[in-house]
């Protein structure tokens, strides 16, 4: 096997922003109950070509990668601590599947509680290439251009300490509408072939974790995560098993911070 993925040693580490190489599920590189929030978007199961994970699983196969990484992050996580998961409605890709309801109802089995869910309205109905049966009631696909983000506790939902809170007046009021509207992210501008947009773990981090706090992302993909934490002033940690991506990452990370992603995503206008 390779060494680097049987290392604890990160791939990167600066200023409280660490990047590990390797298998999130076989490698203990974090300790228990020192997460206070996680924010993550896993695959999808749709066959996106990533280089190291197979993204094709049979969909019992799935849960049970599912259940095996949902349970590992919830040994992680500190009793106030939070979880925020990004994942899909459904999806037809390989036969119609409720994933948002089926990962739900394996993070409730593990011991999640449930707080919410914000649906992120996406806009990507324009790029949809599955109709069934078109101008037909034979078959027809209906395909909802939205995601979920789920979003859990472990045991209080109430933080048990006094932090520094960062979110403006403006920010908390339209966030805590649980219906968020904003584009996705350039798979060729990041290099990446799943990236979610700066914009959703930022407003994750803003309204659910203080500042300092400790945010892992255990399928890091290009960096995004771990380049808001930075910015908002969170500690990070962020693991992928494919070489290049934590590549991309770091790359990011070292590149003035990704001017200062995009100077904070041009003066919070969003």
């Amino acid at each position: 096997m390779n060494k680097k993925l049987t290392t604890k040693e990160p791939f990167y580490n600066k200023e409280d922003i660490t990047i590990y190489l390797g298998d999130f599920l076989k490698k203990d590189f974090i300790n228990n109950n020192s997460i206070d929030l996680t924010i993550t978007s896993p695959p999808y199961n749709i066959d996106i070509d990533y280089n190291s994970h197979k993204d094709g699983l049979d969909y019992k196969s799935y849960l049970i990668f599912s259940k095996e990484w949902i349970k590992k992050v919830y040994k992680l996580t500190k009793p106030t601590g939070r979880f925020c998961l990004n994942i899909p409605l459904d999806k037809n890709k390989g036969g119609q599947q409720s994933v948002y309801a089926d990962l739900l109802k394996i993070a409730k089995t593990v011991g999640w509680k449930y707080h919410t869910t914000i649906v992120w309205n996406e806009q990507n109905i324009s790029r949809r290439t599955a109709w069934g049966s078109f101008m037909s009631a034979s078959a027809p696909y209906v395909i909802a251009p939205v995601e979920m983000i789920a979003v859990l506790y472990k045991k209080d939902w109430k933080k048990n300490y006094k932090g520094e809170s960062d979110i403006t007046k403006k920010e908390f009021i339209e966030w805590t509408n649980g219906m968020w509207t904003f584009n996705g992210e350039s798979k060729k501008r990041v290099g990446h072939p799943a990236p979610f947009p700066a914009e959703l773990p930022k407003r994750c981090i803003k309204l659910f974790s203080y500042v300092e706090d400790l945010v892992l992302d255990p399928f890091l993909g290009s960096g995004t995560t771990l380049l808001v934490c930075k910015t908002l002033k969170r500690k990070g940690i962020g693991i992928d098993i494919d070489k290049p991506y934590c590549e991309i990452s770091k790359k990011r990370l070292n590149s003035s911070q990704e001017r200062q992603l995009k100077l904070y995503e041009r003066n919070n206008t969003k």
